[in-house]
């Protein structure tokens, strides 16, 4: 019972782990976001409404946190839609930014690119991570007879990271 109950613990704190570094992933990318406005702001300064929206976006997706002790789908929901917000944000500065070829040809400004891409292909990687941690700590509490101290002592479920509706769709670019 005590090296199943420790199992559980150390599982436990594998999603707690890896659900710190989907959060660590993601505040890199709002980081990232600052110099990228400013570059955008020198060379675009009257685009000031796209510019607000990805400052304003990204002030929602840092405010926007989870308590590891209450990581349930509703909360992981939340999280997600804070920064699908600042993805679409940051979609649509993109789009302004091919209305100044100067701005994309800026050293600094495809640094900062480069950067938000890699960030973003992190992002992906951290998040299959989580599941693949969530998945093990949920198959180690449910199978027998660890399902019964899991109940026990207070071991639940963890949910997954879920791709938001529509995302297995490729958008539609008209021009």
């Amino acid at each position: 019972m005590v090296r199943s109950y420790n199992g559980m613990v150390t599982k436990e704190e594998g999603v707690a782990s890896q659900w710190a570094q989907v959060e660590n992933v993601y505040q890199r990318r709002a980081d990232l976001i600052p110099n990228l406005v400013a570059t955008v702001k020198g060379y675009a300064s009257h685009e000031k409404e796209t510019l607000q929206a990805v400052i304003e976006a990204r002030s929602k997706a840092t405010s926007t946190t989870i308590d590891v002790d209450n990581l349930d789908a509703a909360a992981i929901q939340k999280f997600q839609a804070a920064q699908d917000g600042l993805s679409s944000a940051l979609s649509r500065l993109m789009v302004v930014v091919e209305r100044y070829p100067d701005l994309k040809a800026n050293q600094n400004f495809l640094e900062l690119q480069a950067q938000l891409e890699g960030t973003e292909n992190r992002i992906s990687v951290e998040r299959k991570k989580f599941n693949e941690a969530a998945q093990d700590y949920n198959t180690y509490i449910r199978k027998f007879p660890k399902n019964l101290y899991a109940g026990m002592f207070g071991f639940e479920k963890k949910d997954y990271f879920q791709s938001r509706e529509g995302s297995d769709v490729a958008p539609t670019v008209e021009f």
